[in-house]
């Protein structure tokens, strides 16, 4: 059965919020930090999303659960950030096609993962032609049962090929204590 990620807020079980941005991130970004419009899928109080949008992003941060967008509106505003609260697997029109960056830190390890396939399509139609996904993947979450779902690199390598090229693979050499050595962060263009 699906998560209800409305329910999870409402009762304050959210171990995976860890009150600030992922430590890859902060890596990433002080090395090359992206521009244009960047989508962050799953965004949930919107850490990833502020920290964007420090660096000089045009940051939508998305969630499905209302609860989630409330909390991420309430912190102060750190530059071009935006919340709203949809569907990444239904995006509103005027999001399709619009975005230079999508950030994957939670939304593909907390799916269902016969959602999977549904989630490269979404990311495909979200970006623009040549623009990229930045991603941690979790490929060892440490648990029996997600979510989080572990991913291997042969799953992340079928799913993401046809639509994008890998430009840079590694793994954090920063990250949230308890995931050391179990992330892999890709940098993926998307295919004209």
């Amino acid at each position: 059965m699906p998560t209800d990620w409305q329910q999870r807020y409402e009762t304050a079980d959210t171990p995976w919020d860890k009150g600030a941005p992922h430590p890859a991130l902060v890596d990433f970004l002080q090395a090359q930090p992206p521009r244009g419009k960047i989508l962050v899928p799953g965004c949930g109080l919107g850490h990833d999303v502020r920290a964007l949008a420090r660096v000089g992003g045009e940051v939508t941060g998305l969630d499905i659960a209302p609860g989630a967008i409330a909390r991420a509106e309430a912190f102060a505003k750190t530059g071009g950030e935006n919340y709203l609260c949809a569907d990444l697997f239904d995006l509103p029109p005027d999001l399709r096609a619009s975005f230079d960056w999508v950030w994957e830190h939670t939304c593909f390890c907390a799916i269902e993962v016969e959602r999977r396939a549904d989630y490269v399509r979404a990311v495909v139609t979200a970006l623009k032609p040549g623009a990229h996904l930045l991603a941690v993947f979790y490929l060892d979450p440490g648990v029996e049962e997600g979510p989080p779902f572990g991913v291997s690199i042969t799953e992340l390598d079928a799913l993401f090929s046809p639509h994008f090229e890998v430009v840079k693979e590694w793994t954090p050499q920063r990250t949230y204590a308890g995931r050391e050595g179990r992330e892999q962060m890709r940098l993926l263009r998307r295919r004209d």
